[in-house]
C-alpha cells in the first residue's frame, strides 16, 4: 500500500536522488543493511541554513526547545511522507517516533491532505456558537467508535487541555476533589495536569495540581513485584513467576498499594482516577491484566469516576482494539484523546456520558478553537483512512513482529532488560545488567540513540530515568521497514557492547 502511494514530486529530482544515494550508500557500506525503497522525491530545500535555524532557536525560541532538542547533531527536518522524513540535506529517515506517537496514518497522507485542502478552501474558522456541518459530522463519527454510554464529545486543542477539562468535569460531577494517578505517568504540562504528571523532569518548584495523588505504578519489570504471565502483550518479562493460572500475585500486591493510598492519603470520597492503558512517556509500561479492572471498582466504590487517557494509545495503535481501555475489559466514564486524532494537526477531545455532561452544563463552557472546521475535516479523514488503509491491523501485525524479534535481542544482550507493549506502542528498557535492573546511564543511551539516527532511523526515549527506547511509528509502516530497524538496532547495540 505504501509504495503504491509514493509519487515523485518536486522541481529538483537530481539533487534529492544524489543526496539519497550518497547517504544510503554510506549506510549500506558500513553495516550491510539497505534502507527500504521509496519512490517519493521531496522538494529541494532552499530556505534558511542550519546555522541560522540553530541561532534563532537559541535566541528567540522558548529556551526549553534547546533542552529537549534530540541528538548531539540535531536533525533538521524538511519534509515528510508516510513513514519517511527528509532533512534539509536530502537524507531520508525511517520515522519510528511519529512526532511522539502523533502522526497516526502517515506524514502528509494524500487522503488526509486532500481533506485539509478542501476544507481550507471552504472555511478556515468559525466557532460553535454557529452550526456548521463539519463539526457535527465528525462528532457523530467519533462517538460511533465508542460503546454506550460514552456519546458526548467535547473538542479541545491538545491532550493537556483535554485532561485539564476532564479533571474539572470529574470534580463538578462527583462533588469531590481528590484525583489519583500512577507514578511515572504523563498527562500534560498545564498548571492543573502537571499535578497528574508523575515525573520529576516535568515538575516546577511551585504549587500545582492541588488534590492530585499518586499510587505505585504496577510495573511488572521495574517494580518490586512481577512475573512472566502478567501483561496483555505478546512478550512477557523474564522474571520468575510461581502464580497459578488466573491468579496474579503481583496484581494483588499493587492493588494493595492502591488500598494504602485510599487509607492514608485521600478522603473517603474522591473525584477520579486517571490512567493510560499503557504508559507513554513513562516508557510503554504495562500493568497486570486485571489491574485497571480492580482499580476502577475500588475508585467507583469511593464515589470517583474513571478516566482513560488515550492520547497515545487510541485510534488502533495497540492493534487488538481501537481504544487501549478495551484491552483491559473496562468501561471508563471519560476518555481523553489527542495526538493521532488528527494525524498531527492540533486537536484533542473528551468523550463522556450524558450524565456527566449534564453536571458540567451548570456553567458556560466555551472553546474558541475546539472543533475548528479544518481540525474536524482532518480528523474525520483520519478515521476514514484508518479503516480504508487497515492501519489497526498493520499495528497488530507489524507490532507483534517487532516485539517478537526485539525479545530475541533481549535474550542475547545483557543491556536489554525488557521488551514490552502492544501493537505499535513499544518500549525497550535498557539496563546496566539484568540482575540489578539499574537503568543504563544517560551517556550510554545517547550513544546508542545517536548511532541509530546516523543509520537512518528516528526513535524516541522515555521512562522515569530516560532508560527506555520508545517505538511508536506512523501506523503505515511495513514489515520490511521493521526489519530495517531491527538490523539498525542490533548493529547499534552490538557496536556499543563491543566498545564497552
Amino acid at each position: 500500500m505504501q509504495k503504491a502511494l509514493c509519487r515523485s514530486r518536486g522541481p529538483s529530482l537530481g539533487w534529492a536522488k544524489d543526496a539519497f544515494s550518497k547517504f544510503e550508500h554510506f549506510a549500506k557500506f558500513h553495516w550491510a543493511s539497505e534502507m527500504p525503497p521509496c519512490d517519493f522525491i521531496p522538494e529541494e530545500y532552499k530556505e534558511m541554513s542550519k546555522a541560522q535555524m540553530l541561532e534563532i532557536r537559541k535566541n528567540y525560541c522558548n529556551p526549553m526547545t534547546m533542552k529537549v532538542t534530540y541528538y548531539k547533531k540535531p536533525v533538521y527536518i524538511h519534509q515528510g511522507y508516510m513513514q519517511w522524513l527528509w532533512d534539509v540535506d536530502g537524507r531520508r529517515y525511517l520515522d519510528l517516533f511519529a512526532g511522539v506517537a502523533t502522526v497516526s496514518v502517515g506524514h502528509c497522507h494524500p487522503k488526509v491532505t486532500d481533506a485539509a485542502v478542501k476544507q481550507l478552501r471552504r472555511l478556515w474558522h468559525t466557532t460553535n456558537i454557529y452550526v456548521y456541518s463539519t463539526l457535527h459530522e465528525y462528532a457523530e463519527k467519533l462517538a460511533a467508535h465508542f460503546p454506550d454510554p460514552l456519546k458526548v464529545v467535547y473538542f479541545t486543542n491538545s491532550g493537556s487541555e483535554a485532561n485539564d477539562l476532564a479533571m474539572l468535569m470529574a470534580r463538578l460531577h462527583t462533588g469531590n476533589f481528590d484525583i489519583i494517578t500512577l507514578r511515572g505517568s504523563y498527562h500534560g504540562g498545564s498548571p492543573q495536569t502537571m499535578g497528574l504528571t508523575s515525573n520529576a523532569a516535568y515538575k516546577y518548584p511551585i504549587a500545582s495540581g492541588l488534590g492530585c495523588h499518586t499510587t505505585m505504578c504496577p510495573d511488572v519489570f521495574r517494580g518490586p513485584w512481577g512475573g512472566c504471565h502478567c501483561r496483555d502483550s505478546p512478550i512477557q518479562t523474564i522474571r520468575d513467576c510461581s502464580c497459578s493460572p488466573g491468579n496474579c500475585q503481583a496484581n494483588d500486591m499493587y492493588i494493595g498499594q492502591l488500598k494504602e493510598v485510599f487509607a492514608t492519603s485521600v478522603p473517603s470520597r474522591i473525584a477520579a482516577f486517571f490512567g493510560e492503558p499503557i504508559q507513554g512517556v513513562g516508557g510503554a509500561v504495562q500493568y497486570p491484566k486485571n489491574y485497571l479492572k480492580e482499580t476502577y471498582k475500588l475508585v467507583r466504590e469511593r464515589g470517583g469516576v474513571c478516566i482513560a487517557d488515550e492520547v497515545q494509545t487510541g485510534f488502533g495503535r495497540t492493534g487488538s482494539h481501537f481504544w487501549g481501555f478495551q484491552g483491559h475489559e473496562v468501561m471508563p466514564d471519560m476518555v481523553t484523546m489527542a495526538k493521532g486524532i488528527a494525524n498531527g494537526y492540533p486537536m484533542g477531545a473528551v468523550v463522556t456520558t450524558p450524565e456527566i455532561a449534564a453536571s458540567f452544563a451548570k456553567g458556560v463552557h466555551f472553546n474558541t478553537f475546539g472543533g475548528n472546521p479544518v481540525a474536524c475535516a482532518i480528523a474525520s479523514s483520519v478515521l476514514d483512512t484508518i479503516k480504508e488503509d487497515g492501519t489497526q491491523q498493520i499495528s497488530a501485525d507489524v507490532g507483534t513482529h517487532l516485539l517478537t524479534e526485539l525479545a530475541k535481542f533481549r535474550d542475547k544482550y545483557e543491556i536489554i532488560g525488557d521488551v514490552r507493549g502492544k501493537g505499535l506502542q513499544i518500549g525497550v528498557e535498557m539496563v546496566k545488567d539484568k540482575a540489578s535492573r539499574e537503568p543504563l546511564p544517560a551517556d550510554a543511551m545517547s550513544h546508542i540513540f545517536e548511532d541509530i539516527k546516523d543509520m537512518g532511523v528516528l526513535i524516541g526515549k522515555g521512562g522515569v530515568y530516560g532508560q527506555t527506547f520508545r517505538i511508536k511509528p506512523p501506523m503505515c509502516i511495513t514489515k520490511q521497514d521493521a526489519d530495517f530497524f531491527l538490523a539498525v538496532f542490533r548493529h547499534a547495540v552490538h557496536s556499543y557492547m563491543e566498545q564497552r
